[in-house]
């Protein structure tokens, strides 16, 4: 689940009237396509100039959501990339649209025919080429794309006409682990990740629908063939499996999810994929699941040519909290204190805890030691427990508690009234656990940081993180309490209530706001930090974002500073020119960071918001930053269909 959906309360609160990869020569290159670094070395466009980059070009992919979405999930989170000489795009209903990349001119477009389900987003593409075809043979070069009907499909990078040889017709049907209670139950919407000519394909299981919802399942296929190869389940069915042991039952039988909905990550020379877990169902209520229920919440590092298990670990046992690992790892050299470095992996999480760990062995590089943690209100029935690990001496990325004493207000009324909400709720530190009372979690739900997850900096060391800082309220209400409507209830903006089918619990999650509409919690409510991860150290964290556009009303004279950050989506870019671009934000901005300082050097105004990851690249010797800008229905966000792209000004 992403983060509550704070963004409509906040526009109309009345107290608010006083939130890459390198797209240059190398970006084909399946060696550093997917290690999530989100990193350019490109550096025409640097901290002397960046003052002057201006719009280049902006491209409409005709596909802007409609005023009022409804139910509908939609979101312009692509991260473009450039191959062949071709910028390709993917939007909201998963067409793949090829520019040229000085222009922003339509070539081509592919259309895979998705159906409209309520998730319509699009979180990349893939890249393969087959060095056994012959040279300049048509799918040779060839893009690899997950649908929201969950299928695989197989096109040519350069004209974007299906790859006939591969499954039937240029696809592979993916079928769920059970039949879907609805379709969209099982999609596949992140980009798959290819290793060494396998295609692996994850997938978004629909949060809190039933407890025995369908398997999590990954699967791999033949990137030339679209042959069924082999299937990895993060929820352990065999009592042989190592893992089966931490569930109570033996087997993992009647539960699912566990899914990866984020983007994996892939160390071609280790034969490595790494896989992002998420929690099993349901999210907040574990009665009937006892144990700390590996491999879900993890990372799970298999062997690309038969899936087989290397290594593991779980960042957070019984996970009742939905804190899944929600972003794709990085993949660095950590360079150790004797000078010599071993590749690594850097894994983000919605707690705000930073793991590294060997990626070749699994052996932690940062210390982590087991806590106790609050069992404060625990439901009948629930088995927590007692320990979540923590990395030892690495910062964090988000507030790792909240009481009463942390209330705030723009006014003193407003901080008392929030006070006196959080009195009458359970609250402490991570890891408080879901109750009948309600239970105010933070980091929130969908964190601290999210899908966008980091950028990394190897001149440097530093890591870019963005991360959202609104706490929010997760109760569970007795089904048989339960009020009527409340069963199927979804406010937008307010109190979401998940009845999953099977659980004693109605899963009812707010954001903690104050009567008048505003955070209960401390600005910023969106923040960029940067941490040199070898010293363990914070470099500088500033707000993300200006609260100035979702105000009814401008003030007419500056009543205090609007940069208090704005819960968002999206990911950043970190270049060699000392630079970081990230959207992100609500405010319909882009900006570019000084890496070193955090100091922004430049902010430009977009069409709608950049809820998603910007890239660059070099075409007829000019650098470009591009970024799709089309915002995100669940923040209440401007929504549009823009693909805007920047380059210096010339003198």
């Amino acid at each position: 689940m992403s983060i509550i959906r704070i963004a409509r309360r906040c526009r109309r609160a009345s107290l608010l009237a006083l939130l890459t990869v390198a797209l240059g020569a190398t970006a084909a290159d399946p060696e550093t396509h997917q290690m999530g670094t989100k990193y350019s070395p490109l550096k025409q466009i640097n901290k002397g100039n960046v003052a002057n980059l201006e719009l280049a070009w902006e491209y409409h992919t005709g596909e802007v959501p409609p005023k009022k979405p409804g139910m509908a999930l939609i979101a312009f989170e692509d991260q473009p990339s450039l191959v062949d000489g071709n910028l390709l795009v993917c939007t909201t209903s998963r067409r793949v649209i090829a520019l040229d990349p000085a222009t922003g001119k339509q070539r081509w477009v592919f259309d895979p025919k998705d159906p409209k389900l309520g998730m319509r987003k699009c979180r990349g593409i893939s890249h393969w080429v087959d060095d056994k075809a012959a040279e300049g043979s048509h799918c040779k070069s060839r893009m690899l794309l997950g649908t929201a009907d969950y299928r695989l499909v197989a096109f040519d990078s350069k004209d974007g006409k299906r790859c006939e040889n591969f499954g039937s017709n240029g696809e592979v049907k993916m079928k769920p682990s059970k039949p879907e209670l609805f379709a969209g139950e099982v999609v596949a919407g992140s980009k798959p990740a290819v290793v060494n000519g396998v295609v692996v394909v994850g997938s978004a299981v629909a949060d809190n629908q039933r407890v025995d919802a369908p398997s999590g399942q990954v699967l791999a296929f033949d990137a030339r063939s679209g042959k069924a190869l082999w299937s990895f389940d993060p929820l352990p069915r065999d009592p042989a499996d190592p893992a089966a042991k931490t569930w109570a039952k033996g087997t993992a039988e009647g539960f699912g999810a566990g899914n990866v909905w984020a983007n994996m990550a892939v160390d071609q020379k280790l034969d490595l994929v790494y896989l992002p877990t998420t929690s099993p169902s349901g999210d907040f209520y574990g009665g009937t699941r006892a144990g700390d229920n590996r491999y879900s919440s993890s990372i799970v590092a298999l062997r690309g040519s038969t899936g087989q298990v290397v290594w593991h670990f779980q960042f957070v046992h019984h996970n009742v909290f939905d804190y899944d690992t929600p972003s794709e790892p990085l993949l660095i050299d950590w360079k150790l204190p004797d000078g010599s470095t071993v590749p690594a992996l850097v894994q983000n999480n919605k707690t705000g805890l930073i793991f590294v760990f060997n990626r070749a062995t699994g052996e932690p590089l940062v210390p982590i030691q087991e806590r106790r943690v609050s069992q404060l209100g625990k439901v009948a029935g629930e088995q927590l427990s007692p320990t979540q690990p923590f990395p030892v001496g690495m910062p964090t990325l988000a507030p790792q508690k909240f009481s009463p004493d942390d209330a705030w207000g723009f006014t003193p009324i407003d901080r008392w009234l929030c006070r006196r909400k959080a009195e009458e709720l359970n609250y402490g530190a991570i890891f408080t656990p879901p109750s009948e009372k309600g239970t105010i979690f933070s980091p929130s739900v969908g964190g601290g940081p999210n899908w966008g997850g980091g950028a990394y900096d190897p001149a440097s060391g530093i890591m870019v993180v963005p991360s959202n800082r609104v706490p929010t309220i997760v109760a569970l209400v007795p089904v048989a309490k339960a009020k009527p409507g409340e069963m199927a209830k979804v406010e937008l903006g307010g109190t979401m209530a998940f009845p999953a089918k099977g659980s004693p619990f109605v899963y009812e999650i707010s954001p903690l706001l104050s009567p008048l509409g505003s955070p209960c919690s401390a600005p910023p409510w969106a923040a960029l930090t940067a941490v040199d991860l070898a010293r363990k150290k914070i470099v500088w964290e500033v707000p993300l974002g200006s609260i100035e556009k979702l105000m009814p009303m401008k003030p007419p004279f500056d009543l205090m500073d609007l940069n208090l950050g704005t819960p968002g989506a999206g990911g950043p870019l970190v270049t060699a020119g000392g630079l970081v671009f990230i959207g992100y934000t609500l405010d319909d901005s882009m900006r570019a960071f000084d890496l070193h300082t955090g100091q922004v050097l430049w902010k430009t105004d977009l069409p709608a918001a950049g809820t998603a990851v910007p890239v660059s690249y070099e075409a007829g010797g000019e650098q470009y930053v591009v970024i799709p800008a089309g915002g995100h229905s669940m923040y209440g966000s401007t929504l549009g269909d823009s693909v805007v792209a920047y380059k210096l000004r010339k003198r």
